[in-house]
C-alpha cells in the first residue's frame, strides 16, 4: 500500500499536471525528479527544467562522462522512464524502467545500476514479431527495425497508481497479437484487468474494409508513438510496417483504472494510410484533454483513395472535396474526446498535401510539440518545411494557400525530435534534420512567431542520420544550466544497419558551444545508436538508450 504521507503528494502533482499547461516535471517530496512519459510532458517538449545538478559548467570532458551501464536482453526502442523517490523500505530509492524490442521491461535502481525486477512479456508459446514476418513490394527486406520489434513505443507511467503502460506484441508465426499492459512498477505484475489484447473498428468504406466495417490490423498497424494518459485515458496510435497495406492511422483511447476501451477513432475509415507515427515522439495533448497529432501519406477529404505511390509521379489532386473531414492523412488536428470517438475541432492540410503523398514526403513525419503557455503548435514533414499552426484555428485547407502562423524552409528530410527550451531571456525549438546544422529557432512572445537570426551550429549531421532525437536540461531559467543534448547516428543510414552513435552536449543559450560529446572520451561511447529514443535527464544522470542491449548512464564522475 503507498504510505499515506505520499499519496497526497502524487495525487496533487498529477492534479496539476492535469491543470496547468506549463513544464511540469513530477517532482516528490525530497526533489528527486520523475521523467514519467516519452519527451517529458504531455506537450512534448523534452525539456527537464528541474535539473540542479548538471550545468554548462561541469558538464566537460574532465568531469562528466559514462559511469554505468543498465544491461538488457535485446535493442531498446523507447525512451527510459524514471521514477523518483519511489517508497522503499524506511526510505525511498529512484528507479528508471526500460522496455526491450524483446518484449521485456526492466527496472532497475537509478542511482546505483542494480537491477530490482525485470519480466518478459511475450504471449505464452509464442515470440515476438520480427523483420522476417513483414513483406510486399515496395520494401523487400524490412529494414525500419533491425530484427525483433516487440515493445517499441515508449510506455507511460501513473504515478498515481504505480503502473506503467505499454504495448507489448507477439506471434505464433502465423497470427499476430498486440495487448496492453497495466504494471505494477513494484512488483513487475500485471494489475487485476491487465493484459487487454487490442482490436478495433469502425464504418467505413477505406482500403481493407470488410461489408463497410474497417478493422484495426495487429499485424500491418505499428504502434511506434509513445503513449499518452492525460485525463485518466491512455491512447495509443498507430501507423505501418512499412507502407504495408491495406492500413490506417488510429488512435485508441483506454481508461486508465478498468483497461476498458473507451476511445475509437480512424483518420481514413474511406480512405487509405494516414499513418501516425512523428519518428516515435507522443502525441500532444493539452490540460482539458484535446490531443494534437500530425498525420503521413494517405487520403485528405471525400474521394478517391490514392493507391500505393512506388514512383515520384506528382499527381493532381484526385479529390472531389479536400475539406471534408472524413479522411484526413497529410494533415494536423486538433482532436476533442465526443462521446466514444474523437473530433476534429481544427486542422491544417498543406496546399500541396497531394504532391506530398505522391512523392512520399509525409507531412507527419517529424514529432510535434506544443509551444508552453501559448497557442501554438510546431510541426513539420519531409519536404523540409516547419509550420507554426494556431493550435484552436490552424488553417484549414486552401489550394492557393497555406493560412498558418507562420511557415520556415529549412534543408534535409524532417525525421527528428526536436527539444524546447526556455531560459531568463531565450527561448527556442531546436531542430536538425539530415544533412543540414543544429538551429536554434527563437521564439518571440510579441509576435508568437520564431524571429530571425537563427542560431546556427557548425555541426551539420552525416548524410542519412535520420532520427536525430533532442532533450534539454536546466534549473529553471538560472543562467549556466541550460543544456541541449543530441543523440545521432555518425554512419549513413540507421534505417538499414545498427551504427555508431554519438551523444553530444551544448549550451542551450548559445548552440554554436559544445560542452562534451561522448566520442572525447574513449570510455564514453555509447555503442550503437537507438533511432528514435531521446536521451533522458533526470537527477544528475543522462539515460540514453542503445541497440547495443544496454541503456548507458552519464553523469559526473
Amino acid at each position: 500500500m503507498l504510505k499515506k504521507s505520499i499519496i497526497p503528494l502524487f495525487l496533487l502533482v498529477f492534479l496539476v499536471s492535469c491543470k496547468k499547461e506549463a513544464v511540469v516535471t513530477p517532482t516528490p517530496a525530497s526533489g528527486s525528479v520523475s521523467v514519467l512519459t516519452q519527451h517529458n510532458d504531455n506537450l512534448r517538449t523534452g525539456l527537464n527544467n528541474q535539473e540542479t545538478i548538471l550545468t554548462t559548467s561541469n558538464v566537460n570532458p574532465k568531469q562528466f562522462g559514462k559511469i554505468f551501464t543498465l544491461p538488457v536482453d535485446d535493442e531498446v526502442y523507447s525512451q527510459p522512464l524514471v521514477v523518483g523517490d519511489l517508497p522503499a523500505g524506511s526510505g525511498t530509492k529512484t528507479i528508471v524502467l526500460i522496455a526491450t524490442v524483446n518484449n521485456s521491461v526492466y527496472e532497475f535502481d537509478g542511482n546505483t545500476g542494480a537491477l530490482i525486477w525485470n519480466k518478459n512479456f511475450t504471449e505464452a508459446g509464442m515470440r515476438p514479431p520480427n523483420i522476417d514476418d513483414i513483406s510486399n513490394n515496395w520494401t523487400e527486406p524490412y529494414k525500419d527495425f533491425t530484427y525483433n520489434f516487440g515493445i517499441v513505443g515508449t510506455p507511460v507511467i501513473d504515478p498515481v497508481s504505480r503502473t506503467i503502460y505499454f504495448v507489448a506484441r507477439s506471434t505464433d508465426g502465423t497470427n499476430f497479437y498486440q495487448y496492453l499492459h497495466a504494471v505494477s512498477i513494484v512488483t513487475g505484475i500485471d494489475v487485476h484487468g491487465s493484459p487487454v489484447i487490442i482490436s478495433a473498428n469502425v464504418p467505413g468504406t477505406g482500403d481493407g474494409n470488410v461489408n463497410r466495417i474497417v478493422y484495426f490490423d495487429p499485424f500491418r498497424n505499428n504502434q511506434r508513438q509513445g503513449l499518452t494518459l492525460v485525463k485518466g485515458v491512455v491512447y495509443l496510435t498507430y501507423a505501418s510496417h512499412a507502407d504495408t497495406s491495406p492500413y490506417h492511422g488510429w488512435i485508441l483511447g483506454y481508461d486508465r483504472q478498468t483497461l476498458q476501451q473507451i476511445i475509437v477513432y480512424n483518420d481514413t475509415p474511406g480512405g487509405e494510410d494516414g499513418g501516425i507515427w512523428e519518428s516515435g515522439m507522443g502525441m500532444a495533448a493539452d490540460k482539458d484533454g484535446n490531443l494534437y497529432i500530425t498525420t503521413g501519406n494517405g487520403t485528405a477529404g471525400q474521394g478517391a483513395q490514392y493507391p500505393p505511390v512506388i514512383s515520384e509521379t506528382i499527381v493532381n489532386d484526385p479529390n472531389p472535396d479536400p475539406t471534408d473531414l472524413s479522411n484526413r492523412a497529410e494533415s494536423a488536428m486538433k482532436l476533442t474526446p465526443s462521446g466514444s470517438t474523437l473530433k476534429v475541432s481544427s486542422y491544417f492540410t498543406p496546399s500541396n498535401y497531394a504532391d506530398l503523398n505522391a512523392l512520399d514526403n509525409d507531412y507527419g513525419s517529424m514529432g510535434t510539440l506544443l509551444i508552453p503557455n501559448s497557442n501554438y503548435y510546431f510541426t513539420g514533414g519531409k519536404d523540409g518545411n516547419i509550420y507554426l499552426l494556431n493550435k484552436d484555428a490552424m488553417g484549414g485547407y486552401s489550394a492557393s494557400s497555406n493560412r498558418v502562423q507562420q511557415t520556415i524552409s529549412i534543408n534535409g528530410t524532417m525525421l527528428y525530435q526536436p527539444a524546447y527550451y526556455a531560459g531568463k531571456s531565450n527561448e527556442f525549438v531546436y531542430v536538425w534534420s539530415d544533412e543540414d546544422n543544429l538551429r536554434a529557432l527563437p521564439f518571440d512572445r510579441t509576435s508568437n512567431t520564431f524571429s530571425s537570426p537563427q542560431i546556427v551550429s557548425n555541426l551539420s549531421s552525416p548524410a542519412g542520420s535520420i532520427g536525430i532525437v533532442m532533450s534539454a536540461s536546466s534549473n529553471g531559467v538560472t543562467d549556466g544550466t541550460g543544456i541541449l543534448w543530441a543523440s545521432y547516428n555518425t554512419s549513413p543510414q540507421p534505417n538499414h544497419s545498427a551504427g555508431p552513435g554519438i551523444l553530444r552536449a551544448f549550451d542551450a543559450n548559445d548552440i554554436t558551444k559544445e560542452l562534451w560529446n561522448s566520442n572525447q572520451n574513449p570510455g564514453d561511447s555509447p555503442g550503437k545508436f537507438a533511432k528514435f529514443s531521446a536521451p533522458t535527464i533526470a537527477n544528475g544522470h543522462v539515460y540514453l538508450a542503445t541497440f547495443s542491449n544496454q541503456v548507458i548512464v552519464y553523469g559526473l564522475k
